[in-house]
């Protein structure tokens, strides 16, 4: 892996800590990380293969990217006061990241120290092409996951600025659905 690899792999880890914070929701909450994985995508996505499985590859990968994009977004708080929309990450949330960004990474790790072997034996029984279609199957789930996560959370602020907004004071019953746990 080189620095860059790194630096990379580590911004998009550490996008989810600075959300365990609230913080308001604006502009910058969805530049960030789209800024990140466009950028990774740019560096890494040269081609996606379809010779032999590799599209199912990919496309397992992608849907573990969406399906961890749409229960972040899911697990994160929004909620609107004065006028503003405010976002906290739960941990379940910061955990589902963490596990999606970190595996591209751990798997990364992984091949550079010893598993190439093992990836090459796997991807020759399963019929997949190149190594190309590893990194476009771990590049698009990553940048699956930060799409789908952010569309989810855009989705869910756009019903909480139709919400009436409540006084301070007791919360009815109804707030035990929020699932930042």
């Amino acid at each position: 892996m080189t620095t860059t690899d790194w630096i990379t792999d580590i911004a998009l880890v550490l996008v989810v800590f600075r959300q365990l914070r609230e913080g308001r929701l604006d502009l910058r909450f969805y530049l960030v990380p789209l800024g990140i994985v466009a950028f990774v995508a740019s560096q890494y996505l040269h081609t996606v293969p379809s010779a032999g499985n590799d599209l199912v590859l990919i496309g397992a990968l992608v849907a573990a990217g969406a399906a961890l994009g749409v229960a972040g977004g899911v697990y994160t708080r929004i909620r609107g006061a004065d006028g503003h929309l405010f976002i906290k990450a739960g941990a379940v949330s910061a955990v589902l990241w963490v596990l999606g960004m970190g595996a591209r990474m751990g798997f990364q790790v992984w091949v550079d120290h010893g598993g190439a072997d093992d990836v090459g034996r796997f991807s020759a029984t399963h019929d997949i092409t190149t190594s190309q279609a590893w990194v476009a199957a771990f590049v698009l789930m990553a940048l699956t996951e930060v799409v789908t996560r952010l569309a989810t959370i855009f989705v869910r602020s756009r019903l909480v600025i139709r919400e009436p907004q409540l006084p301070a004071g007791p919360r009815p019953a109804a707030a035990a659905l929020d699932r930042t746990v």
